[in-house]
């Protein structure tokens, strides 16, 4: 009987490839199952406690350490997209998570970050106002608000919603996207848990200065107590001046710096992980 054809040596090293790839399939489906089972006993802990399953501070750690360790074609931001949704994945075995998002509409650039961060699969209702998406919260209808990032342009009707934030039961936790884009749509997420450090963060601090206080001297002021400002955002109204200061560092009730502040109303509206840089273009 003649000999079988031999394989063109192309089509072996293909196949060879294939099946080194299968193999690290399986390798890595065995260690997400290992995973999960952590996860799952993690849920059933009583240390873990109780309140949303949301840990952003951590998801930013180890994505920072991932990204740190990376090397390869795989692009950063695709690394990010495929432990985010082993992040939500997680989420979800610990309990039930959902979203409420302010978005104009459905298409919206939101509503894409919210989609994008939590995952599809995530439950997630789009509202009108930051009003609306906040106040499904509070009202235990979801899980975590995406609102937009505050602007002095913006703080009419929709845009002043963190002058109303019901702080410490709700406190920004996240900035979306953790991959910045410069020039692209931003987010704040809200939830009714503390914030918790990453390692690398920005603490949002909310004044109610006197009607008037110059922009220098609020910086000053800041900077004399040790706080070292990122962004300063300055709102005026008849009977206040409300800012909002962007903080380097993850600040906490009872810090000296802020009592040493000029001001008896100072509130740490929460904090957020500094996103990292993407793919270079």
């Amino acid at each position: 009987m003649p000999d079988s054809p031999t394989p063109a040596p192309a089509e072996a090293e293909i196949a060879a490839l294939r099946a080194e790839i299968d193999r690290l399939d399986d390798a890595m489906h065995d260690l997400l199952m290992r995973r999960s089972e952590v996860v799952g006993r993690l849920a059933g802990s009583r240390a873990k406690g109780s309140g949303p399953p949301l840990r952003p501070g951590r998801e930013a750690a180890v994505l920072r350490r991932l990204l740190a360790r990376h090397a390869g074609p795989l692009p950063r931001d695709r690394l990010v997209r495929i432990w985010r949704e082993i992040f939500q994945a997680s989420t979800a075995i610990q309990g039930a998570f959902s979203a409420a998002v302010y978005s104009p509409d459905a298409a919206s650039a939101h509503a894409a970050l919210a989609r994008e961060h939590f995952g599809p699969a995530t439950p997630m209702r789009i509202h009108p106002t930051p009003a609306r998406a906040l106040a499904a919260v509070s009202a235990g209808e979801a899980s975590a608000a995406v609102l937009p990032v505050p602007s002095e342009e913006g703080d009419g009707v929709e845009g002043a919603w963190w002058a109303r934030l019901d702080v410490p039961r709700l406190q920004v936790v996240a900035r979306l996207p953790f991959v910045a884009r410069p020039g692209e749509a931003e987010a704040l997420v809200v939830a009714p848990v503390a914030p918790d450090a990453s390692g690398q963060d920005r603490s949002l601090l909310l004044i109610e200065a006197e009607p008037g206080a110059a922009r220098g001297r609020i910086s000053q002021a800041l900077a004399d107590a040790g706080l070292a400002v990122a962004g300063l955002l300055v709102t005026r109204a008849e009977a206040t001046t409300r800012v909002i200061a962007e903080i380097d560092g993850f600040l906490t009730p009872g810090d000296a710096r802020i009592a040493a502040l000029p001001w008896s109303r100072c509130t740490i509206l929460g904090a957020y992980a500094v996103p990292v840089a993407g793919d270079a273009p």
